[in-house]
């Protein structure tokens, strides 16, 4: 089985490799960076990264890298000690440049000591990762059906429609912004939420409708909202059936789920407060319960997240 998508699972975190060699090949796109480095005994390494948009952030560019330069980098190794393959820690140039894969201690998607406030939920925010890591290990023991126990057990990441560049769905694209960025656009008949991650884009209908009989079942779902007070609700059905599990998780997404998202300012307007309720009767047993915060981060630009297919699919190899 190939390590799982958009997850360091499949390495062994807890080791550091050095590799010092020749940049081969030097891969900018999403949804990752590969850097092709050759060692002395003439071995290959494909040493990968995160997407580019999180990369530009932490100061990486699509020529920090050509074939010829000379490298010594600092990985951990890929679990299949068969493979020279690692996720990368640190890269140090030939000319002393040093470039790392993430700040200690640091969401990858922006500066914590740049505060900034709102008086409402328009604008840029990112996600806190201690909310999503809390909520990896509770789906670890979430009840499920019978058929999620068994998809869970049967699933491969080559089943994953992530590589073939289709984004996580709903409540997932939301957790996905621990480390990308989302935009909120506030309209009074309808609010607009993009996601840096593989270009989501959902809208909330706010006009009082409600979710049409038989209608068109997608990726993100339909979605309809109101505020409760001051707390933006979102309830979004009508799903196609996914593959795309809860995150390394390996359950799918199914039809009957009913997502119900509640969006609430902080006081001070520096940070969002996100619940949500997921029921999936297919597949999990018990309905989902979650917590998150985003923060507002006016400072950060969303970047495009084109998917390369080819580089996507490089995780089943």
């Amino acid at each position: 089985m190939a390590s799982a998508h958009h997850s360091a699972i499949g390495f062994y975190q807890e080791r550091v490799v050095s590799v010092q060699g020749t940049v081969t090949r030097y891969l900018y796109r999403s949804p990752h960076v590969y850097l092709y480095v050759e060692d002395a005994s003439n071995a290959e390494w494909q040493l990968e990264l995160a997407s580019p948009q999180l990369m530009t952030r932490l100061g990486w560019k699509a020529d920090s890298f050509a074939p010829g330069d000379q490298v010594s980098v600092r990985a951990n190794p890929d679990r299949n000690p068969a493979k020279t393959h690692g996720m990368i820690l640190s890269v140090e140039r030939d000319d002393g440049v040093i470039l790392v894969s993430k700040r200690p201690g640091v969401p990858r998607t922006g500066d914590p000591d740049a505060v900034a406030s709102t008086s409402d939920l328009g604008g840029i925010w990112r996600g806190d990762p201690s909310f999503v890591d809390a909520l990896f290990a509770a789906l670890e023991d979430h009840p499920l059906t019978d058929k999620g126990r068994t998809a869970k057990n049967e699933y491969e990441e080559s089943m994953n429609p992530v590589v073939d560049c289709v984004p996580f769905p709903t409540p997932f694209i939301v957790v996905a912004n621990w480390t990308y960025l989302n935009e909120i656009v506030l309209d009074n008949d309808v609010i607009y939420f993009r996601s840096e991650f593989y270009n989501a884009e959902r809208v909330i209908h706010m006009d009082g409708r409600e979710h049409p009989e038989n209608g068109e079942l997608t990726n993100q779902g339909h979605s309809i909202g109101y505020w409760d007070g001051d707390t933006l609700v979102v309830d979004t059905t009508l799903f196609a059936e996914s593959r795309a599990p809860i995150p390394t998780i390996g359950i799918p997404s199914g039809t009957q789920k009913h997502v119900v998202e509640r969006y609430t300012l902080t006081r001070d307007g520096t940070q969002a407060m996100i619940n949500v309720r997921m029921e999936d009767p297919e597949y999990l047993a018990e309905p989902l319960l979650a917590d998150f915060v985003w923060r507002y981060s006016p400072h950060l630009q969303m970047l495009r997240y084109d998917c390369d297919l080819e580089a996507a699919r490089r995780f089943t190899e």
